[in-house]
C-alpha cells in the first residue's frame, strides 16, 4: 500500500481462496494485517501487487469509480464504530445506499430491513436516540439492504456489551445464512471464530494457519 512515507508492505503473500456463502473469521494480533486485509477485498485500499478478485471482478483493474459502484452493488460492510450519518433517521441511513443505487423502493426495502432486525418501532429516530446495540443493528440492516454477495465485519461487536455484542452477531450470522452471504468476519473472540466454517489466523502480514471449524453446510443447520 501507498502512503506519504512511500510503499508499506502490510500484507505479503497471502494466497487465499473464500467460497461462496462461506463464513471466515480472521484472527491474529493487533497490527498484524486484518484491518488491511479487509479494507483491500473491499476495494477500499489498493493493494500494490498480486491479485485481488471479488465476485468475479479483478479490483486492480477497476478505478476508483467502478471499484466505488462494486462495492454498492455486491458487498456490505459492518464496522465497529457504527458509522452512521447523525442527521439521518434510522430508516435514512438504511436506505442512503439504495438511493445512490437508484433505487425508487429505497423506502420500503430499508423499512422492510430495520423490521428484519428488530428495530421497526425505531425507523424515525436518529443515531443519538439509539443505544449502541441499537445503532449496530441499524448498520447491519444497512450492510444487508441491497443484499450483497460479501458482508466484511470488522469488530463489530468491539463497541457493545457481551449480551448485546452476542445479538448483533447472532444477527449477523443468520442474514448470512439466509441469505448465503459470503461473511468475512474480524473479530479477537476465539469463541466467535469457532462458530464460523473457518479460522484464517494472520501474523506479521502472512497468512499463518487455514483451518477449518466445521463443513458449512454443518454449520447451516
Amino acid at each position: 500500500m501507498a502512503s506519504d512515507a512511500g510503499t508499506v508492505n502490510i500484507l505479503r503473500g497471502i494466497t487465499l481462496d473464500i467460497a461462496a456463502g462461506e463464513i471466515a473469521a480472521v484472527v491474529g494480533p493487533s497490527g498484524a494485517g486484518k484491518s488491511s486485509l479487509m479494507m483491500v477485498a473491499g476495494g477500499l485500499e489498493r493493494a500494490s501487487s498480486g491479485l485481488v478478485e471479488v465476485v468475479g471482478r479483478d479490483l486492480g483493474a477497476l478505478g476508483d469509480d467502478d471499484r466505488a459502484r462494486l462495492r454498492r452493488d455486491h458487498i456490505g460492510i459492518v464496522f465497529q464504530g457504527f458509522h452512521l450519518i447523525p442527521t439521518m433517521t434510522a430508516l435514512e441511513n438504511v436506505a442512503l445506499p439504495l438511493e445512490f443505487a437508484g433505487r425508487n423502493d429505497a423506502f420500503e426495502l430499508a423499512e422492510a430491513a430495520l423490521k428484519r432486525v428488530g428495530l421497526g418501532h425505531r425507523i424515525g429516530h436518529y443515531p443519538a436516540q439509539l443505544s449502541g446495540g441499537e445503532q449496530q443493528r441499524v448498520a447491519v440492516a444497512r450492510a444487508f439492504v441491497g443484499q450483497p454477495k460479501l458482508m466484511l465485519a470488522d469488530e463489530p461487536t468491539g463497541n457493545l456489551d457481551g449480551a448485546t455484542g452476542k445479538q448483533v452477531m447472532d444477527l449477523l450470522f443468520e442474514l448470512a445464512r439466509a441469505h448465503g452471504t459470503t461473511l468475512i468476519l474480524i473479530t479477537h473472540d476465539m469463541g466467535l471464530a469457532e462458530r464460523c466454517d473457518r479460522m484464517l489466523r494472520i501474523a506479521d502480514g502472512l497468512l499463518v494457519a487455514d483451518e477449518r471449524m466445521r463443513p458449512a453446510a454443518l454449520a447451516a443447520q
